[in-house]
């Protein structure tokens, strides 16, 4: 039964040195220090989903397309849904409405440009649309996006909002929100959509989980990932906290493998495929 469920494979189009566990030890107005490796990293996703008749929803970075317009427009071309990451990688919970709005619109704009299609999906930087920033729906919804990905119901130092709701629905904004994948349990939800502890774990754990998650809830899965998440030759970045080093380093050279793993087990298409 599990091999006939369509599964949404994302991706967060974004290089090492942008990541917010590195924020506190590299500026924006340092990223033009650094070799930028995604387009390269990125490629090789594409070699992979082809290989293995899988399509995903990257959410690109604006930084990144505008440095690299080529790789967005090959992965648009080889059947992949683009979808906006905002432009600077500033959390929604950092931002003025007004700086918020800016910034996407940039993104989207730049990303539409580029494809010659209209982006309708949203992720924002550390799933940073919460409690405190629920505008951000109405912002989002005004621009006209038809769908976001942008709360993970979890409890968790950066980012999370237990509370809410674990499955794809439609807010009263407008927009619909596509939260990262959890299983319940009595303590609370456990997160099993991908990031630093899909590295961390063996991906027999993994693979349980999520069969688990398939078999209980009539819900599709959907997973996240990054393009430097499959290159463990990556410049370590010096000054950054051993908790940030430990997240963002772990079992960096086991990744790719894993990742065909979970390309092999099940069935993988774009957000828009699976939930519009």
């Amino acid at each position: 039964m599990k091999k006939d469920i369509i599964n949404a494979m994302t991706v967060d189009v974004e290089d090492f040195f942008h990541v917010s566990a590195f924020e506190s030890v590299i500026s924006p107005d340092d990223w033009h220090k650094f070799m930028p490796r995604v387009d390269r990293n990125t490629k090789r996703l594409l070699d992979l989903f082809e290989q293995h008749n899988a399509s995903a929803t990257f959410f690109v970075l604006g930084w990144v397309a505008d440095k690299y317009p080529e790789l967005i427009k090959e992965i648009s071309a080889r059947g992949h849904e683009v979808a906006s990451h905002g432009f600077s990688h500033r959390r929604a919970t950092e931002q003025t409405p007004k700086e918020f709005r800016e910034d996407v619109i940039r993104s989207k704009a730049l990303l539409e440009d580029l494809t010659n299609k209209e982006v309708v999906g949203y992720r924002a930087p550390s799933f940073s649309i919460g409690y405190d920033n629920e505008w951000a729906f109405n912002e989002l919804s005004d621009i006209g996006f038809k769908y976001s990905s942008s709360t993970y119901p979890v409890k968790h130092d950066l980012y999370g909002v237990p509370e809410w709701p674990r499955f794809c629905h439609q807010r009263k904004e407008g927009i619909i929100e596509i939260p990262i994948s959890t299983i319940s349990r009595s303590t609370g939800n456990t997160g099993i959509g991908g990031g630093g502890f899909f590295r961390l774990y063996p991906y027999w754990l993994s693979k349980q989980r999520i069969d688990k998650y398939l078999q209980e809830e009539s819900q599709p899965y959907n997973f996240y990932f990054h393009p430097w998440e499959i290159d463990p030759d990556q410049p370590r970045v010096a000054g950054a906290g051993l908790k940030s080093k430990f997240r963002h380093y772990v079992n960096l050279s086991k990744m790719e493998n894993k990742l065909i793993r979970l390309l092999n087990d099940y069935k993988w298409q774009s957000f828009s495929d699976v939930y519009l």
